[in-house]
């Protein structure tokens, strides 16, 4: 499969997202986040500032939460109207990019947060991404991902596509790119299993 019908896969969602940007900002700006952070920090260590590439920004909020943390975040997102929200929000680098053809600087950033992104990447696109994740950390950097989890199924949510997948599919997809495992947790903490939904994970490109 070409670029092309993929982009016919995530052209929706993007357009989904520029349409609906205000109120997804209303919708989302007060989520609390901070446990993904500390599990990206956890795994960077307490040295500042750090740069962090924020994949799929939004319109800002964890930019300027890692801004506000001393560290030096740049987001990377494919809906234009959010990347003009989260300069404004953020005061941060934002660049406009489809996750498709991503154009990152190597061994650039010491961690990578892909908070609620990277399940809209169709799964024959994925390992090409993981692999450009990967080749634009530093040696030794780390990568968070939080993702809605499923049984490995893909396709449409309304107007936006995604892929959920299960622990042990992500963890071979991002094993076949190279990244080690640091840990994973199941949210919202203090639930059943079947009622946290979404699988965060850390991973470590190795020195």
């Amino acid at each position: 499969m070409t670029s092309d019908p993929l982009k016919e896969l995530t052209g929706p969602t993007i357009h989904s997202y520029d349409h609906q940007a205000e109120s997804f900002w209303e919708g989302t700006r007060d989520h609390d986040v901070s446990q993904n952070i500390a599990a990206l920090v956890r795994a960077l260590g307490p040295d500042l500032p750090q740069r962090i590439l924020d994949f799929g920004c939004g319109p800002g909020r964890d930019l300027a939460a890692w801004r506000s943390l001393g560290h030096e975040p740049v987001g990377v997102e494919g809906s234009a109207n959010f990347c003009e929200m989260a300069r404004a929000h953020s005061g941060c680098e934002v660049l406009h990019q489809n996750f498709l053809s991503l154009d990152l600087p190597a061994e650039h950033f010491d961690g990578v947060f892909a908070n609620a992104s990277l399940f809209h990447v169709p799964v024959l696109a994925l390992p090409r991404v993981l692999d450009d994740l990967f080749a634009t950390l530093k040696p030794g950097g780390a990568l968070f991902s939080s993702n809605p989890r499923g049984a490995n199924v893909e396709g449409w949510n309304g107007s936006r596509y995604g892929r959920y997948h299960d622990i042990d599919a992500w963890m071979e997809f991002l094993g076949d790119a190279g990244f080690v495992p640091i840990e994973h947790y199941y949210r919202p903490t203090g639930l059943p299993r079947d009622q946290q939904p979404w699988l965060a994970c850390t991973f470590r490109r190795p020195e």
